[in-house]
């Protein structure tokens, strides 16, 4: 009962969730990139790979890829690694060699940025990280992916396993498995993609559960979508030549709110509590604001002070267990205040030395972040205003002469002692 009402929490979320419009969005945005970006990427994929002599093992990938579109689906696969071959990196202008590499990496980008956006993380890796990250996927990818292929499609012609094809269980067994790996390869695709693309810590039980699922469904949907264009004759009469193009562009739909759905589901297992309010902007109290801007910077200050460790969000929020998207607007008010600063590498430190940083300051900043500057000049109730202002007194009583060297120190035990 508990595992049921678990998968339907999971569902009624993710329902929710493609109900509100945003994930069926960026599949969309997804399938246009996808459109500039396929034989640019490809045609880099294929000049690289083409140094290992690896190419004609991504051709049959390509077919499979489309193979849910049918016969037709082989003529458009033929068509893209027809203006593949075609491409000449030698003819190639400087400008055109710049749109290649830019629409090659705009996709991974946009792929990146839609994962962030299901793992609710404020901020993007920097600008350098992702240009590292991208070549090294854009390099290793493709010649990881056909050097696996290469390697199962070796095995199944080796001497050795001919042999122990012929003994049984064994010979059933090894069948069984070169049916299933395809299927283990995709499933493997798409735990690396949940587990290493979003800016945020994936636990890997959460990656692979959302990857069984995504792979599972894109194959089932792969098979059901294939079985009901080959019984449609409307399409044909309605579209004529165009029709191929039409389920190509909904086939691409389909696979990329499958991939986004999977990361969605991986979100879910990973930070359960989220199942409940989604994608909610978080309602702080000011008392909670407080607290976790006192928790932010006393993180920083510690990680600064240690000087052998780097704050990030990513580690504050695997610290604290409180959300990127709960987290960065307080990081932001207190940027704003001039107590932190972001350096290169996406670290935060402190905005200035650590003694000149009081308590005061740092719940001032949090706690007038939230003003709009929608009233000018109050008249507040002489009672009121009196009693305000000796909360405010009280607070600045307690906080100011503290800073945050003498916060750190009563963390640390040995001067704590002293």
């Amino acid at each position: 009962m508990r595992f049921a009402y678990s998968v339907a929490r999971h569902a009624y979320a993710l329902v929710r969730d493609l109900v509100s419009g945003q994930l069926t969005l960026r599949a969309m945005s997804l399938v246009y990139i996808t459109l500039l970006s396929t034989v640019p990427f490809l045609a880099f994929s294929f000049s690289l790979i083409k140094l290992f002599g690896l190419h004609n093992s991504l051709k049959p990938q390509l077919y499979r890829l489309l193979e849910p579109l049918g016969p037709e689906g082989a003529e458009m696969t033929d068509a893209v690694i027809g203006a593949v071959d075609k491409v000449q990196g030698g003819v190639l202008g400087t400008v055109s060699l710049a749109f290649f590499i830019y629409t090659a990496i705009a996709m991974v980008q946009r792929v990146e940025s839609s994962f962030n956006y299901v793992w609710q993380v404020t901020r993007p890796r920097s600008l350098g990280r992702r240009l590292a990250e991208y070549v090294a996927v854009l390099l290793i990818g493709p010649v990881a992916m056909t050097t696996a292929l290469g390697l199962i499609a070796s095995i199944g012609s080796d001497v050795m396993v001919q042999a122990i094809l012929a003994i049984e269980p064994f010979g059933s067994a090894l069948l069984l498995a070169g049916k299933v790996a395809p299927y283990v390869l995709v499933i493997a695709v798409f735990t690396f993609l949940y587990k290493f693309l979003p800016n945020a810590p994936v636990q890997l039980r959460a990656a692979a559960t959302g990857g069984v699922i995504a792979g599972a469904s894109w194959s089932f949907v792969g098979a059901f979508f294939a079985s009901i264009l080959s019984l449609s004759v409307a399409r044909n009469a309605i579209y004529s030549t165009f029709a191929i193009s039409i389920a190509a562009l909904i086939w691409l739909y389909v696979s990329w709110l499958i991939l986004l759905t999977g990361a969605q589901i991986a979100f879910y297992v990973q930070h359960p509590v989220a199942l409940r309010i989604g994608r909610q902007e978080p309602r702080m109290s000011n008392g909670l604001r407080e607290r976790i801007a006192l928790n932010v910077m006393y993180l920083i200050g510690l990680a600064f002070r240690s000087g052998n460790g780097r704050c990030t969000i990513r580690t504050i929020s695997t610290e604290t267990n409180i959300p990127g998207l709960t987290l960065g607007p307080v990081i932001a008010d207190l940027e704003a205040a001039g107590l932190i600063s972001a350096v290169q590498d996406e670290a935060l430190v402190p905005g200035r030395d650590l003694s000149r940083i009081t308590l005061a300051d740092i719940l001032a900043a949090v706690r007038g972040g939230c003003e709009t500057g929608a009233l000018v000049r109050p008249a507040w109730s002489a009672p009121v205003n009196d009693v305000a202002g000796r909360v405010e007194a009280a607070i600045d009583g307690l906080t100011a002469g503290t800073t945050l060297s003498d916060f750190l120190d009563r963390g640390d035990p040995r001067k704590a002692s002293a």
